[in-house]
C-alpha cells in the first residue's frame, strides 16, 4: 500500500512545498489533509486529523508534488473543504490510539452476535474505532439490501458511541484483511491495487485455462484479478491463430484440434482412430482451411507436421522416459542392498572352531 517517493531527494523551499499530505489509517484507508499549521512532517509520522465528528491519528504516508499527483489520478480537488491535520501526535494520542484499536475485535466478536440474533443476511469483516472513541465504522458485505435500522440502535446503546455502517464489495473486503495468495505472494488488492476492474470468464478462455472455478477464483471468492495481466498479450498472440471451428478434412479423415500452442503459434491435431497428436504450424492450417472452403483435400496432416517439433517431442518423451527407469532401478538396487545389510545384521554369529573340530576355548 505504499508509493516509491521518487522526489524525495530533491529539496522544495518552505513557501513553494504542496501543503497537503496524505496520509494513511487502519486496512490501507487513505486521505489527503491540508498542513495549514506548516508542520515540518516526514513520512511514517503519526498525526492527528480532523474528523466529521472529533479527531483521528494516522500515519502520514505521502507529500510533495506526488501527493497532486495521486489527487489528480483520483480527481479530488484542492479547496478548503479539505480537512486539516492539528499537530503531530504525542505520547498521550498514541497511547489512546493504541486502546482504541484493542476495542476492535472484541466489539467485531460482540456485533456479529448481535446480527446473528436479528438474522439478518450480512457478513461484518472490520470494526474501526475513532482514536477519541466518539465514532465507529463497521464495514461489511452483502449481496442484497440490509435493513439495519435496528441493528444501529443496538450497537449505538451497547458501546454508546457513534455508529456509521459502511457496506464494501468481496474484493474489498479480502484487500483490508489481507493474506497470501495461491502463487505465495501477498495478495494484490492489500498490497498495490487501488481500483478493481470487472474480469470475466473470457480472459480464461483466452488464455486456454481450464475453466475450474476452485483454481480461477481468489480468496474473496471472484475471479483472480491477475487473470487481466497478460490478457492483451494473449489477444495479440490469438489474432495471428486461425479460428477452426470445424475438424479439418483430409483424404486420411477428419483432423480435430485439441491443443493451441499461442506463443510457438502450433496447433496440435488428432484423428478419430489415432490416438497420436500431430503439430502443425499456424500458417499451415491457414492453407488448409483455405483448400477446404474450395472443396480441396490435402493429402493428410503428417505431411505437413514440423519435423522439429515432432523430433523434440519423441525425444522428450524418451529422455523422460529412460530417466524414469534408471530412477526405478536405482530405488530398487539401494532398496534391496538395505535389505541385505539387515539380514546380515540379524544373523547370529557362528563361535570360531579350530581344524581339528573342537571347540577354541580355553583349556581347564
Amino acid at each position: 500500500m505504499n508509493t516509491f517517493d521518487w522526489l524525495s531527494h530533491m529539496e522544495i523551499p518552505v513557501a513553494q512545498r504542496f501543503d497537503v499530505l496524505e496520509v494513511k489509517f487502519k486496512g490501507g484507508r487513505k486521505e489527503f489533509f491540508r498542513n495549514v499549521n506548516q508542520l515540518d512532517l516526514t513520512t511514517g509520522d503519526f498525526v492527528v486529523c480532523e474528523m466529521q465528528s472529533g479527531h483521528h491519528v494516522g500515519m502520514v504516508s505521502l507529500q510533495g508534488e506526488l501527493v497532486r499527483l495521486q489527487m489528480k489520478r483520483k480527481s479530488v480537488v484542492v479547496n478548503d473543504d479539505l480537512k486539516v491535520i492539528h499537530r503531530v501526535a504525542d505520547e498521550k494520542d498514541l497511547e489512546r490510539h493504541t486502546q482504541t484499536i484493542a476495542r476492535d475485535l472484541p466489539t467485531m466478536y460482540r456485533s456479529r452476535e448481535i446480527i446473528r440474533s436479528l438474522k439478518l443476511n450480512m457478513k461484518l469483516s472490520d470494526v474501526e474505532f475513532q482514536s477519541d472513541n466518539s465514532k465507529a465504522t463497521f464495514y461489511y458485505s452483502s449481496e442484497e439490501r440490509v435493513d439495519f435500522r435496528e441493528l444501529i440502535k443496538l450497537l449505538a446503546t451497547e458501546f454508546r458511541i457513534r455508529v456509521e455502517m459502511r457496506q464494501i464489495s468481496l474484493r474489498q473486503e479480502a484487500g483490508r484483511l489481507g493474506g497470501v495468495g495461491s502463487c505465495g505472494r501477498e495478495l494484490c488488492c492489500s498490497t498495490w491495487i487501488t481500483d478493481f476492474k470487472t474480469i470475466s470468464t473470457s480472459a480464461a478462455r483466452y488464455q486456454n485455462l481450464s475453466l475450474n472455478p476452485a483454481k480461477l477464483s481468489g480468496q474473496c471468492g471472484r475471479l483472480k484479478c491477475c487473470l487481466n495481466y497478460e490478457l492483451e498479450t494473449y489477444i495479440d498472440a490469438l489474432s495471428h491463430i486461425p479460428k477452426v471451428h470445424a475438424p479439418l478434412k483430409t483424404k486420411k479423415g477428419n483432423a480435430v484440434l485439441q491443443k493451441t500452442d499461442i506463443f510457438k503459434r502450433i496447433m496440435y491435431f488428432s484423428f478419430e482412430k489415432d490416438n497420436n497428436w500431430y503439430p502443425v504450424a499456424a500458417e499451415k492450417v491457414k492453407e488448409i482451411l483455405v483448400l477446404n472452403k474450395k472443396g480441396e483435400v490435402p493429402e493428410t496432416l503428417e505431411i505437413m507436421v514440423m519435423p522439429e517439433v515432432a523430433l523434440a517431442e519423441e525425444t522428450k518423451e524418451a529422455g523422460s522416459l529412460s530417466t524414469d527407469l534408471e530412477s526405478l532401478d536405482r530405488k530398487y538396487s539401494e532398496a534391496n542392498k538395505k535389505k541385505k545389510r539387515k539380514k546380515n545384521r540379524n544373523k547370529p554369529r557362528s563361535k570360531s572352531r579350530n581344524p581339528s573340530g573342537k571347540s577354541g576355548g580355553a583349556k581347564e
